[in-house]
C-alpha cells in the first residue's frame, strides 16, 4: 500500500509540473449506502451521512477533453436489515451498521461544454476505493449487540472495491468548482464464499478551488 501511495504522489507531482496542468482541492458532504444482496435478494438499506475531501488534476488532452485524475478520502457506510443469514458480519446477525474509512483513486476524463473560463463540465470514469479501516455494530437474533472493527481477509470483507463515477458541475472564472458526484459500486467489498454482495453507493456535493492562476 505504501508503494502504491508513493507512486500516486510521484505521478501527481510529475503531471502538475507541466505548465498547462491545474491542481484542484475540494471537499463536501455525501450520502452513502450500499446495494446489499444475499442469495440474489436485496436487503433493506438505510443511508448514512459522510464526507469526502481530496485533490485532483486537470490535464489538457484534446480540445474540450481533459484527463482529470483524482485521489480523495471518503467516509462511507451503510445500515442494513437482513432477512437471510449474512456472514460477514455474523451468521446470526439481523442487522448491521457500518462506518468505513476509504482512500479512493479515480482516473477520470472531463469534458468542458465551453472553452470559456466559466463553463459547465462532465466527468466520468472508474475508481478504486481502498478500505483503510471499518467499524460495525450488528444485532443478533437474540437482541445481543456487538460492536467491533470490521475484519478483512479472504473469508471476510475485502480491502478493495471498484466503482463507476459520474460528476457534473460548474467551473467559475475565478477557479471555483461546484459539482454533484455519483458513485456506484461494480465490485463487491466482501470476499467470503457464499456471503453477501456489497456494492458501495455514494451521492455527494463538492466545492473546490483550482490553485494558482489559469495559464
Amino acid at each position: 500500500m505504501k508503494q502504491f501511495l508513493l507512486f500516486i504522489a510521484m505521478l501527481a507531482t510529475g503531471l502538475f509540473a507541466h505548465s498547462q496542468n491545474r491542481l484542484l482541492v475540494y471537499g463536501g458532504p455525501q450520502v452513502t449506502s450500499a446495494r446489499y444482496t444475499i442469495s440474489g435478494e436485496a436487503q433493506v438499506m438505510t443511508p448514512k451521512y459522510g464526507f469526502q475531501v481530496g485533490t485532483g488534476l486537470k490535464v489538457p488532452f484534446e480540445n474540450h477533453l481533459y484527463f482529470a485524475p483524482t485521489v480523495f478520502y471518503s467516509l462511507k457506510g451503510y445500515k442494513a436489515r437482513f432477512n437471510h443469514p449474512s456472514n460477514p458480519p455474523d451468521p446470526f446477525a439481523s442487522s448491521n451498521n457500518t462506518t468505513i474509512h476509504t482512500f479512493e483513486v479515480a482516473p477520470l476524463l472531463q469534458f468542458d461544454f465551453s472553452m470559456k473560463a466559466q463553463h459547465v463540465y462532465f466527468k466520468a470514469g472508474p475508481s478504486l476505493d481502498f478500505q483503510l479501516y471499518g467499524k460495525e455494530t450488528f444485532i443478533q437474533n437474540d437482541k445481543t449487540e456487538i460492536t467491533q472493527p470490521m475484519k478483512y481477509g479472504f473469508n471476510n470483507y475485502g480491502r478493495v472495491g471498484a466503482n463507476l463515477m459520474l460528476e457534473t458541475g460548474y467551473e467559475s472564472k475565478g477557479g471555483f468548482v461546484f459539482a454533484v458526484r455519483l458513485s456506484h459500486g461494480v465490485g463487491s467489498v466482501n470476499n467470503a464464499d457464499d456471503g453477501p454482495i456489497i456494492l458501495h453507493e455514494a451521492y455527494g456535493l463538492t466545492v473546490g478551488k483550482y490553485l494558482g492562476k489559469k495559464k
